[in-house]
């Protein structure tokens, strides 16, 4: 699924963050490997790849929507902004971490997911890792994301419910998931 209105998405993010304590939670759990390059795969209106950057990391963020990547340019242009299908992204270089916050594989159709999950994984340095967190309940499943992961390369490292880390148990309805190359 492509958003193709990037102001209302940002809107209905910025209201939901309101509401929460830290809403950086996920630029939180990137810094914790203190990486020099992320790529923000899926990045969509930007909001943690701007955040990332503001901290000092350089970052790339990357999505299929260019209504959501027109939204991220206006509120920050100084971050590199590409419109690409993440199934077929090459950029010729590697990242500390690669991170595909906010649901990504969801918003991809199904049967594009192994390609999207390559394609972020390619990306990945040798010593790096790829990030992803994702809710549980909507049809793609740990056990799926697992396999493709495998399959590109990568071997589970760490897994929890939050971005603050908690522990994943049975009734979990998100996962974080870190995967380094095999």
């Amino acid at each position: 699924m492509i958003h193709d209105d990037g102001e209302g998405y940002q809107r209905r993010i910025e209201q939901r963050l309101a509401c929460e304590g830290d809403p950086h939670g996920e630029v939180g759990f990137v810094e914790r490997y203190a990486p020099s390059t992320v790529l923000d795969a899926g990045c969509g209106t930007g909001r943690v790849a701007i955040e990332l950057a503001r901290r000092g990391y350089e970052v790339v963020g990357a999505d299929v929507s260019e209504a959501m990547l027109a939204t991220a340019r206006r509120l920050d242009s100084t971050v590199c902004w590409l419109h690409a299908d993440l199934a077929e992204l090459d950029l010729q270089r590697n990242f500390d971490i690669v991170v595909m916050a906010g649901n990504v594989p969801l918003f991809t159709p199904p049967a594009t997911t192994a390609g999207v999950v390559a394609g972020c994984a390619r990306h990945v340095a040798p010593t790096g890792r790829l990030i992803a967190g994702f809710q549980l309940d909507r049809g793609y499943d740990l056990a799926t994301y697992d396999t493709q992961a495998a399959a590109a390369g990568l071997t589970l490292r760490e897994r929890y419910a939050t971005w603050d880390r908690d522990p994943l148990q049975a009734a979990s309805n998100y996962a974080v998931s870190v995967h380094r190359p095999a």
